[in-house]
């Protein structure tokens, strides 16, 4: 995407009408298909009237929206197959029908939103996450409803690597005190997507005013948490289905806990090895704990 026009609509979002800021974030999300799709296919993608792409057009200083377009189109460059793409040809996925053609679709669609993952950027982003996290004295964990499951992957499994991970779940209405001891040395964990959390805003907003650093797996780079945000680590969640999906924030998680595991090498195996001595004392598996690789 132009980082220009990317900046101009950062810069100009919480001025624009409610519509025009959805078409804004459809813009900022989606660079790839604002460059192959109709105007039409993308306003209905986005859940807005075509006249309202058209609109945001002329708020960012073009005559209408084929020359926006044309900004997207000339930024797009020649890529190795993606997932996305060799899902195509999925020798099950042209004779598929009725269950067959939902489950092929959630695929497809759960490969496309995973291969974003392993753009440069998106790397980067998780790379530069975990070197924070490694570093911080605390690593506080909050999502909420269905972001709940990544953010308590992050908790247990750093835990388990002898990272300081602290969750925020509330249990017996104690969530504020977790809160108690953050402060520059720590960083925080926040999955939201949208229509984002309004407990994790609030919490996300203290633990930035007493200087902790925050890192968002969000579903928007205009998402409310990602002003907020050291870090913004962009999951996607639409799927064929009336449900979204939490795949890509389980997938990111898991990243950052290979990341981690890799950078506190020695200390990652000696705190999984006193993990598991603990767990073999009270009989915890039935099967025996197969001995870790190497980090």
């Amino acid at each position: 995407m132009d980082l220009t026009i990317a900046s101009a609509i950062k810069d100009s979002y919480e001025l624009l009408p409610p519509q025009i800021k959805v078409a804004a974030c459809w813009l900022v999300d989606h660079p790839t298909e604002v460059a192959l799709l109709s105007m039409r296919e993308q306003a209905r993608r986005a859940g807005v009237p075509p006249v309202t792409l058209t609109r945001l057009a002329r708020c960012l200083g073009f005559a209408g929206f084929a020359e926006l377009k044309k900004v997207f189109a000339d930024n797009i460059r020649e890529l190795p197959k993606s997932l996305v793409e060799r899902s195509e040809e999925y020798p099950g996925q042209p004779q598929a029908e009725g269950d067959g053609a939902l489950i092929c679709d959630t695929i497809k669609a759960l490969l496309g939103h995973l291969s974003e993952l392993a753009q440069p950027s998106a790397i980067a982003k998780l790379t530069a996450a975990a070197d924070l996290m490694v570093e911080s004295r605390h690593i506080f964990c909050i999502g909420l409803r269905s972001s709940f499951p990544p953010a308590h992957l992050m908790h247990y499994v750093g835990s388990l690597l002898g990272s300081p991970t602290i969750l925020i779940d509330g249990i017996g209405g104690t969530a504020n005190d977790a809160l108690r001891s953050v402060g520059p040395r720590d960083a925080v964990l926040a999955v939201t997507v949208s229509p984002y959390s309004r407990y994790t805003m609030q919490v996300a907003k203290f633990a930035v005013s007493r200087g902790a650093k925050l890192i968002a797996l969000t579903d928007s780079e205009m998402s409310p948490i990602a002003k907020l945000s050291e870090i913004v680590i962009r999951v996607q969640t639409e799927m064929p289905s009336v449900f979204h999906t939490t795949t890509p924030a389980f997938v990111a998680v898991e990243c950052l806990v290979e990341l981690i595991a890799s950078k506190r090498g020695s200390r990652a195996l000696e705190a999984l090895a006193a993990n598991e001595a603990h767990l073999a004392a009270f009989e915890t598996y039935v099967l025996q704990i197969r001995r870790r690789r190497d980090l």
